[in-house]
């Protein structure tokens, strides 16, 4: 489909372009196999369940991450738009107002400046004198740049490099980014490319007058990028508007939207977001988990569940913390109590091998064998879990995800992430308190997988689960391994399980099962992302 254009005649030429021959012109560019085409999608009923039942499995496709088809694969790729136009000439700006008026989770904007090519010393001594140039496509990474945004398109997390424009060169360190909803790339060279062509959804050219264009690179390379005014003029002149006479110009036959005058053209942009919800609609980013609790789960629960041993001391210690009149410090004590139990029940589940005594003897003992193990907790709940696993693990490492339902979509959110370095050989433990619909759990074995940990490696700990979590879970991820101290059938109006455990205290917008074991919070929903973070290192 295509966004309807606004014509009018006199000096501003159009208010938007759209351009219906620009798929087969500029043959260097294109494949000779034809314009790559998106599949349309079929939109979900808003009356049935997202589920797609096979002969073998259940397997739940609205929702992200993650989406799946009906062979368990991921489904639906991100909407990627691309922007291109010349230096200076608002790309920034029109994505930031795209982003802005979207209004919606998962959107990354992406900038080729960060896929700059490093220069070499040579190259170093020609830029410092403005006579290297940066405005033509050897200056970029195409390779890394199309391998990083197809990872992104499938909503995987990517390393993005950090281009020093002082030094010329990517600094050590560089930005993880999560996959999205949407993806902006912006760019000077953004349709210079075949390959990157093929990744783009959507190609909008923001057109701006060249005098205006050489105002903003005079502003912008002077006071962001400390150059003097002879050396801009005089890159200018010898590399950026040649360039784009040659390079960059000729590319706008390529665009399916032409936008003038680039963010202050509303009328444009209004369009352009209209076009996205659109397509949006088609590639559903709500998770629904309304509809997932009324689904009635008449399948056994799977066997990578395992449900640590009712012993009479296991049973008691539910009674006295699923009993609303336990006072604060019984419920802490013996909510540690069985945590220990759980994440050591946990423990057997790690590879082992056969090992020996010092004196030579056999013995038929087991120790770990493995790269290493680390814990991962789902903030805050899963933080009261931590105590229990450093407890019996030695010098085990540490990590931590926020994840939020948005109480407006009902979507789960990532908003904070911290995991160990080389995490992708480890065993990991990935704790949280109760588990009742499973949104916030897959989200962090998908980020987890995002980050290299293989899914046979992750293993879900949970003090209590709803049925509808663990089938959630092992359905969508059938390599993890799901472990808790008891599975309780079903769920609240408010998603809570029940029959539960300890109190329920209300919120400013909602109501949560908590657990109060560290004595520094008391509520489990948290309205601002920030303040956890501050009282967290505070």
């Amino acid at each position: 489909s295509s966004v309807p254009g606004l014509i009018r005649s006199g000096m501003s030429s159009w208010l938007l372009c759209l351009s219906g021959s620009g798929e087969d012109s500029l043959d260097r560019l294109l494949p000779h196999t034809g314009t790559h085409r998106r599949k349309s999608a079929t939109s979900l009923s808003k009356t049935e369940p997202p589920l797609l039942r096979t002969g073998t499995r259940t397997i739940y496709t609205a929702g992200r991450p993650p989406w799946y088809d009906e062979h368990g694969a991921q489904s639906k790729e991100a909407f990627v738009i691309g922007l291109c136009g010349g230096s200076a000439s608002g790309k920034t700006t029109v994505s930031n107002k795209i982003i802005e008026a979207l209004d919606v989770p998962w959107v990354v904007l992406l900038s080729m400046d960060s896929f700059y090519k490093g220069l070499s010393s040579e190259e170093q001594v020609l830029a410092a004198n403005n006579d290297y140039n940066f405005d033509h496509p050897g200056a970029f990474d195409f390779e890394l740049l199309v391998a990083t945004l197809r990872k992104l398109k499938q909503g995987k997390s990517v390393k993005i490099p950090v281009y020093d424009f002082t030094t010329h060169r990517r600094q050590k360190d560089w930005k993880n980014v999560y996959g999205a909803s949407v993806i902006i790339l912006e760019g000077i060279m953004a349709f210079a490319d075949k390959e990157l062509l093929q990744l783009l959804d959507m190609k909008i050219f923001v057109d701006t007058d060249s005098d205006i264009r050489l105002v903003r690179r005079l502003r912008r390379d002077i006071t962001v990028r400390g150059r003097d005014i002879e050396g801009v003029i005089k890159q200018y002149n010898k590399f950026v508007k040649p360039a784009f006479e040659q390079y960059i110009e000729p590319t706008m036959r390529l665009a399916d939207i032409v936008v003038p005058r680039g963010g202050g053209n509303m009328v444009a942009i209004d369009l352009i977001v209209q076009h996205v919800q659109s397509q949006l609609e088609e590639h559903p980013v709500l998770f629904l988990r309304a509809l997932l609790a009324s689904v009635q789960q008449t399948q056994p629960l799977p066997q990578t569940l395992s449900v640590l041993e009712s012993t009479p001391q296991v049973r008691g210690l539910h009674t006295i913390i699923r009993n609303k009149e336990t006072s604060r410090d019984e419920f802490i004590f013996y909510s540690k109590r069985l945590m220990r139990l759980l994440i050591e029940h946990a423990l057997t589940f790690l590879p082992s091998q056969v090992g020996g005594t010092p004196q030579g003897h056999q013995y038929e003992g087991r120790r770990y064998n493995g790269s290493g193990i680390t814990g991962v907790s789902i903030l805050r709940a899963g933080e009261t879990m931590e105590p229990a696993l450093r407890a019996v693990c030695k010098d085990v490492r540490i990590g931590k995800i926020l994840i939020q339902t948005n109480l407006d979509s009902g979507e789960p959110e990532l908003h904070y992430l911290r995991l160990p370095k080389d995490i992708s050989e480890d065993h990991v433990i990935l704790m949280d308190s109760t588990v009742s619909t499973g949104a916030a759990a897959m989200m962090a074995v998908r980020v987890l997988l995002d980050h290299e940990v293989q899914e046979d490696k992750i293993m879900l700990v949970s003090l209590l689960m709803a049925e509808l979590g663990v089938h959630s879970v092992a359905y969508a991820f059938p390599k993890v391994k799901i472990i808790t101290t008891a599975v309780d059938k079903n769920l609240d109006q408010f998603f809570h399980v029940t029959p539960g455990i300890g109190r329920q205290f209300n919120t400013r917008r909602s109501c949560t099962q908590i657990f109060s074991l560290t004595g520094y919070y008391e509520c489990g929903i948290i309205n601002d992302s920030e303040s956890i973070l501050e009282e967290e290192t505070g």
